[in-house]
């Protein structure tokens, strides 16, 4: 009879174990849409301030390049900071 509590008992854990996983992926996940409209908001704040002279009820032609070049620049440094800490981390990790 002990056996038949030990094994629901191992099942129960391993089912738990289960659900904490997916639960940190799905965390993790949210995580990284949350980072992300948080970095469009940024872009929109800042590069929106820089571009836009007057508000119409149209983008002209000036007004969407400066706004697409400035979103575009604001990636490239983006990515070229995480890929410089990436470089570090691994740098660190291979020393230690």
């Amino acid at each position: 009879m002990s056996d038949l509590f030990q094994s629901s008992d191992s099942t129960s854990f391993s089912s738990s174990d289960k659900n904490d996983k997916e639960l940190q992926e799905f965390l993790l996940i949210e995580k990284q849409k949350a980072t992300i409209n948080a970095q469009i908001h940024e872009f929109t704040d800042i590069c929106w301030d820089k571009c836009m002279e007057k508000p119409s009820s149209k983008l002209d032609y000036k007004t969407e390049a400066c706004l697409s070049n400035c979103v575009e620049r604001f990636i490239d440094v983006s990515q070229l900071i995480a890929n410089r800490f990436t470089q570090i981390l691994q740098k660190n990790a291979g020393i230690m």
